[in-house]
């Protein structure tokens, strides 16, 4: 089979790196106080979502912090581990959102935590065309909107569980919430059976 698997808050624990360096930008450069948006947010655009930025703060940050987030992050507890284990019987592409600029500075991180994968695509706001390119047979990402609009298209998708979708019901979707990389496991081989 072949897996498309986003990276940020997927693979890596991006959030807790990303929402810090927010509150460092919010409250020190912006001069604000760091209260957060505790509304749902349906999107992986949480960080300018839960701090309430305007178009330019938002571009701000982005251009000042997202390199320096990119090379901080780590992966999952598990998450390495469990890819490989996946990567024997399967083909993992990696189809991130990140800017194309972060290229190289990707492909270093996915080097230094030895982690697997057949080809990596930067797909932009576009997943699903990504994975209808690929011929995707399974969809792992932890935003609520990018599952919501594969599995639309017959795409089997599993949202990993994040502090920003844990918020929203997910019962009536036609995805799965997966909440660690051993879950992710046992529901693709489940699938096998």
């Amino acid at each position: 089979m072949k897996l498309g698997i986003d990276i940020d808050d997927t693979i890596s624990d991006t959030y807790e790196v990303l929402f810090n360096m927010a509150q460092k930008y919010t409250i020190e450069e912006l001069k604000r106080v760091g209260d957060i948006n505790k509304e749902k947010c349906y999107t992986h655009h949480y960080i300018e979502f839960i701090h309430k930025w305007n178009d330019q703060e938002n571009n701000d940050f982005w251009k000042k912090y997202y390199l320096d987030m990119i090379k901080l992050v780590k992966p999952k507890t598990c998450a390495v581990e469990y890819l490989r284990k996946i990567n024997k019987q399967n083909e993992i592409y990696l189809i991130t959102s990140r800017f194309k600029e972060a290229e190289e500075l990707t492909k270093e991180w996915l080097d230094k935590y030895n982690i697997p994968y057949k080809k990596l695509i930067f797909a932009g706001e576009n997943k699903l065309q990504a994975m209808e390119q690929n011929k995707i047979d399974i969809f792992i990402d932890d935003s609520f909107e990018n599952c919501k609009t594969i599995s639309k298209h017959g795409i089997k998708t599993f949202m990993m569980d994040s502090r920003t979708n844990s918020l929203i019901d997910t019962e009536s979707e036609d995805f799965i919430r997966v909440y660690s990389w051993p879950h992710v496991y046992y529901e693709i081989n489940k699938l096998k059976e």
